[in-house]
């Protein structure tokens, strides 16, 4: 049920977006921010949220993310360690390396990855 709950949470965050860089931005440094963040822009450095971070169609990522949920639809470059789940989606671009409990991958989406599963297994009761 907490699992459940967890992912509604983000869902809601979605609406409430509180921070977006558009696709004409450039961004070098550090990002941290509470809610959902979306990037139609260029961004390079580090990204630091237990939130959602959204890359977007137009997106072009080079980071290190500690993120809790992050869903790519455009290009991302670097190590993204997320608490909580990682989709990529069809025309998402994800070269570097994944640590998540839960890693959604569309078809069309490229990968080239070192991908890391930190979830706990099924148990068999």
């Amino acid at each position: 049920m907490k699992e459940k709950e967890k992912e509604r949470k983000y869902d809601l965050s979605e609406g409430k977006m509180t921070g977006f860089f558009d696709q004409d931005t450039f961004f070098n440094g550090d990002l941290t921010f509470k809610g959902s963040f979306r990037i139609d822009g260029n961004f390079k450095g580090k990204i630091d949220s237990d939130s959602m971070l959204i890359i977007g169609d137009t997106g072009s990522v080079e980071a290190e993310i500690k993120i809790g949920y992050v869903i790519i639809n455009g290009e991302f470059k670097g190590n993204i360690q997320a608490s909580d789940k990682v989709e990529i989606h069809e025309h998402g671009r994800v070269t570097g390396t994944i640590t998540a409990p839960k890693l959604q991958v569309e078809d069309g989406a490229y990968l080239e990855v070192t991908c890391h599963t930190t979830g706990r297994p099924a148990s068999n009761d």
